[in-house]
């Protein structure tokens, strides 16, 4: 039967003033959709969200994450996931970043191959932000973006030939609360993705691609199941063949890595990658284990692909979708150009060589990048290494991944600086993200809400458990005041005064209170913030 005769009402609660602003995005039809995607998945979703709170009260009692017992013969089977389509086969290049006007433009023309256009942790999640990132994509679709700068004196157009786009909406834990349906919060995760679907499904079919989509922080194969179930429903009610829409799948908590194989497995038809999200897999790493003393992780400078844990993950997120033969693409590089610095700028892309080589020569088959000047730079090393249009073919067979290997604590030392430094790029971050910037250039790298998690859960981790630090003091709740009211002030002069009223940084000192001088731990600081944008 056909799903669109079984609703005739559109069940979402919205102001004529609410979709008057944006009439192209928010039409009957489209609300209709997200109606239906509210009624059918949104009760499973806060049920999952659910299951995590559930899943963290065994770990805050001292349980591990484990390889799923009941999963065992999926892990060891032969199976495949299905075929990846044509212009998914090289990725070699991926640039990322918020769905803002010129950045679709400038990511689109980068030269990667291909650009996630981000409504998560690099997007604040203001309701213009959603509605015109929406729009923003719409037009990108159908090669009619422009964006003039009359200041520079400057046009941006899309060059003939641009990167393929992929979408990623919120992760489950975030709900719309400019959309309701019988007074309940929408998902910001279903509102994200339902509205680029419906919108843009044909034109891309027309343009001989489709809606491609990186589905955010997935803990578990449940959750996969439960996006497969949204695609799979969604594809039936836009007409189109089961498979069509295409996922990759972001790994980044540590209960994800342990069930690599069954999140491929729950969405075969449509998955065609996973990628290490290294960022939010360190916060995972923190958050997950934060009262259990023997997972204390070091100065968050100290965490890199090199430490035996992260290490691990990434070489089984290799073996593990090499044999399901679909792509593993490596994580972000953080850096951005630093001006009017040689030496420091060559520092920084050093770093990045570095860190592509590594993922090259690992058999990952692509990479991330945050900015534009990075593109050419990651091209040219995975273009040495990778003289293919990925790595598939090599299967890793001589990794062999144990639980504990993926657990092993990071060796490294706690420092009054670390602290310091956690708590200025915090306050730099929140303070951004409420003025409804979510991607920020700190101290010469992209911050985003990952890396700002990292900071943020470290200073409650380190407080709670009252660590001692190199220099032999204790971190307790009055040294920790003093450490933050000495950056608060610190960074008061380097704004100036009138930046400091303005700018939110008063609120962002209130918020990063909450979500550090805390005994409860607040799951993500976007949730802590939602209300104050």
């Amino acid at each position: 039967m056909d799903l669109k005769e079984l609703y005739t009402t559109n069940l979402l609660n919205f102001s004529d003033e609410t979709t008057a602003q944006y009439p192209e995005i928010l039409t009957d039809e489209a609300m209709t959709f997200l109606s239906l995607l509210h009624e059918n998945f949104n009760e499973k979703r806060l049920a999952l969200l659910e299951e995590r709170k559930k899943q963290q009260e065994l770990f805050d009692s001292g349980e591990l994450p484990t390889f799923p017992v009941e999963t065992k013969s999926i892990r060891e089977g032969n199976w495949q996931a299905s075929k990846t389509p044509n212009d998914l086969l090289d990725r070699r290049v991926e640039i990322t970043g918020p769905v803002d006007r010129k950045m679709v433009i400038n990511a689109l023309n980068s030269g990667a191959k291909t650009f996630m256009a981000d409504f998560e942790d690099s997007t604040s999640p203001t309701w213009n932000n959603l509605m015109e990132g929406q729009q923003n994509l719409k037009d990108a679709v159908n090669k009619t973006i422009t964006l003039e700068d009359t200041k520079k004196n400057k046009k941006y157009v899309l060059n003939e030939k641009t990167a393929v786009l992929i979408v990623r909406p919120r992760g489950l834990h975030l709900n719309e609360r400019h959309l309701l349906m019988e007074n309940q919060e929408t998902s910001g995760a279903l509102v994200d993705f339902g509205l680029y679907a419906f919108h843009n499904f044909e034109q891309l079919m027309q343009n001989e691609t489709a809606p491609y989509f990186y589905i955010p922080k997935i803990e578990n194969y449940l959750e996969a199941r439960w996006w497969n179930e949204v695609l799979e429903f969604s594809e039936e009610y836009l007409k189109l063949k089961n498979g069509t829409f295409k996922v990759t799948v972001l790994i980044e908590t540590i209960t994800a890595s342990f069930q690599l194989d069954e999140i491929i497995f729950e969405l075969r038809d449509h998955i065609v990658g996973l990628n290490c999200g290294r960022w939010d897999y360190i916060f995972s790493y923190i958050k997950k284990l934060r009262n259990n003393p023997a997972f204390i992780v070091p100065n968050r400078d100290q965490v890199t692909m090199t430490s035996p844990f992260m290490s691990a993950y990434s070489q089984l997120v290799i073996q593990r979708c090499h044999k399901r033969n679909i792509h593993a693409i490596g994580g972000m590089a953080a850096q951005i150009p630093i001006k009017n610095d040689e030496e420091a700028n060559e520092i920084a892309f050093n770093k990045v060589i570095a860190d592509k080589e590594r993922e090259a020569n690992n058999g990952h088959d692509g990479t991330w990048v945050a900015h534009p000047d990075l593109v050419p730079i990651a091209m040219d090393v995975f273009d040495k290494y990778m003289r293919t249009k990925n790595q598939i073919h090599i299967k890793r067979e001589d990794v062999n991944v144990t639980e504990a290997d993926l657990l092993e604590a990071p060796k490294g030392t706690i420092t009054e600086e670390g602290i310091r430094k956690n708590i200025n790029v915090s306050i730099l971050y929140l303070a951004s993200w409420l003025n409804g910037q979510g991607a920020a250039a700190i101290h010469h790298l992209m911050e985003d809400a990952a890396t700002a998690e990292i900071s943020r859960s470290q200073l409650w981790q380190w407080l709670q458990n009252e660590v001692t630090l190199d220099d032999g003091k204790v971190l307790n709740e009055k040294y920790y005041d003093r450490l933050a009211m000495e950056e608060f002030e610190k960074i008061k002069k380097l704004v100036g005064d009138k930046e400091y009223e303005n700018g939110k940084y008063k609120l962002a000192e209130q918020l990063l209170d909450l979500l550090v001088v805390n005994p409860n731990f607040i799951d993500f600081l976007t949730i802590a913030g939602y209300k104050y944008i």
